[in-house]
């Protein structure tokens, strides 16, 4: 089996679906996936500022996708990895080319996962260093869309699902 088929597979797996995500707007794409470790890159094609360089806001979604990601495969079936923080220090710019993203796992425990996410240009130069720590929930399997209870407020003008009421 080929190893993009292994890691469908693993998706598949945890009934994860990126059909529609920003994950996939954006061209994720995953070289290695386990709760210890998520290897993907993102093209800067398509997820520039208006003068051409990478976004800071595209790095910051792709290393907490990596992290969900592995918080994900950690917390295991019926159970989803939720970013709730996330701390990034952008180190030098990119115009062209990939992005190459590692997720290490800094802690994997039964309610939070946090990992350390290194991201590189095609010269393997830092570009961003990101800090992602992960709640891990039940998913609600009811729901047409995952949904968690983050402790927010019913009369809130922001609901559990992030989404301003």
């Amino acid at each position: 089996m080929s190893e993009q088929l292994a890691i469908d597979s693993v998706f598949r797996h945890l009934g994860t679906n990126f059909a529609g995500t920003l994950q996939e707007s954006m061209g994720i794409e995953y070289l290695e996936v386990t709760p210890q470790r998520v290897v993907g890159r993102l093209p800067v094609a398509g997820n520039t500022r208006s003068f051409g360089l990478l976004h800071g806001g595209a790095s910051c979604v792709f290393a907490e996708t990596l992290a969900t990601v592995g918080a994900a495969l950690h917390a295991g079936p019926g159970r989803l990895g939720i970013g709730v923080e996330i701390n990034a220090t952008h180190h030098r710019s990119v115009r062209g080319g990939w992005v190459r993203g590692v997720a290490t796992a800094v802690h994997l425990g039964s309610t939070l996962a946090s990992y350390g996410v290194d991201l590189t240009d095609d010269e393997d130069r830092r570009i961003c260093t990101a800090r992602v720590t992960c709640i891990l929930r039940d998913r609600d399997r009811t729901a047409t869309a995952p949904t968690v209870s983050l402790g927010v407020n019913e009369d809130s003008p922001v609901s559990a699902a992030g989404r301003t009421a």
